[in-house]
């Protein structure tokens, strides 16, 4: 809500190897949360997703009977798995000459240790789902798991993503698609702006969101506090291309999603946007919004949270969507921050630099739009 930025230098020996040397690192103590032996086996981001998982468990105040854990399950989605692991393996292999690797390392890089991990630790013996489609992966999974519990198929679901890409490697493959946002000399954590006329990239970020979802009669039944209710769930592919966003796909994943929350535009509130920071990406979304809401598009604020918080990746959708929900509970609005210069290709409301407070915010979109062409938008509502 303040607009503060939490991207900086990068704090890796290797960023001195880097043309771009800014990131939103997540700033953790590994050591404050797991045991010497337990981090020789979790990659980071499985650290991240342990974490979130574990704050969202204990903030529903979940206490599940024995028999009720073949009804409870875990979807979780991220990009490319174990990104640390993978990077520290090739330079033992390739550079450092070793002629072995560690038996722990299949594990550790593979997409669905979080969800499985996760799923031990609870006991969640229902379904255990992972998707990994790129910067969409963590809110598809919310919305597989929201028609899991909508279909009767579980009755309770651990939902969201991780992604910790903020590794040599993977750093200097971002380099060379030429996305990321060019370093601001003066202030480097306002390095991203997203919708801005003068923005120059996205910047990578790491994290964690979990949500905890269970049908409604449950969670009223249980005395939980819910922070919303999905309502509406939209998943298109664009089938157009690998790396440019379509505004006809986007648009559909909206009307999508609006169709099944039996909702009009003119009922959202607020829409936290993908909002990347890239030309190509901002002026699509506002396409894309325009086409679905028609002249509504210019009356529901709409703001990105990766100005500050940079691109999770695979996580983005998840701890998006967590913001989208605190709009719905704490009344406000959170602002794009460093938007400097009106684009006239961005030409809606992006509530610039200061979040606006005292509104009452009753339904929420959150959307996320990854390369290869999927789109995912998620509707809650107050209840």
């Amino acid at each position: 809500m303040s607009g503060r930025s939490g991207i900086k230098r990068i704090s890796a020996d290797f960023a001195e190897g880097l043309s771009v040397r800014i990131a939103a690192e997540a700033a953790f103590d590994p050591l404050e949360h797991f045991s010497k032996k337990q981090l020789n086996i979790y990659d980071r981001n499985v650290q991240l997703s342990l974490i979130a998982a574990s704050s969202a468990w204990k903030d529903a105040g979940v206490e599940l009977a024995e028999s009720e854990k073949d009804t409870a399950g875990v979807c979780f989605g991220t990009g490319l798995g174990g990104a640390h692991a993978l990077d520290d393996i090739y330079l033992n292999l390739y550079k450092q000459g070793a002629s072995r690797v560690s038996p722990l390392f299949i594990t550790k890089i593979m997409c669905n240790a979080p969800a499985s991990y996760i799923s031990i630790k609870y006991g969640l013996s229902g379904p255990c789902l992972t998707y990994s489609n790129a910067c969409a992966s963590s809110a598809l999974a919310i919305g597989e798991a929201y028609r899991q519990i909508k279909y009767g198929l579980a009755d309770l679901m651990l939902a969201g993503g991780a992604e910790s890409v903020i590794t040599y490697g993977s750093c200097k493959a971002w380099e060379s698609l030429g996305v990321l946002a060019k370093e601001d000399a003066e202030n480097p954590s306002s390095s991203c702006r997203p919708f801005s006329k003068d923005r120059t990239g996205m910047v990578l970020g790491e994290g964690s969101g979990m949500v905890v979802l269970e049908n409604m009669e449950r969670a009223k039944k249980r005395g939980a506090y819910i922070y919303g209710e999905i309502s509406g769930y939209g998943s298109t592919a664009d089938a157009n291309h690998i790396t440019s966003p379509s505004p006809d796909g986007q648009a559909r994943a909206i009307k999508q999603a609006l169709q099944e929350a039996s909702m009009t535009a003119d009922m959202i509130d607020y829409i936290n946007a993908h909002g990347t920071a890239t030309f190509a990406n901002d002026s699509s979304e506002t396409q894309a919004i325009k086409k679905a809401f028609g002249a509504q598009a210019f009356n529901v604020p709409v703001s990105s949270s990766k100005s500050m918080i940079g691109h999770l990746m695979g996580a983005a959708g998840a701890v998006e969507f967590a913001v989208a929900l605190l709009a719905i509970r704490n009344k406000a609005v959170p602002p794009t921050a460093n938007l400097r210069q009106p684009d006239p290709d961005c030409d809606l409301d992006y509530v610039p630099n200061e979040g606006r407070t005292g509104i009452d915010v009753r339904a929420v979109m959150s959307n996320s739009f990854a390369f290869g062409g999927t789109n995912a938008v998620l509707i809650a509502r107050a209840v």
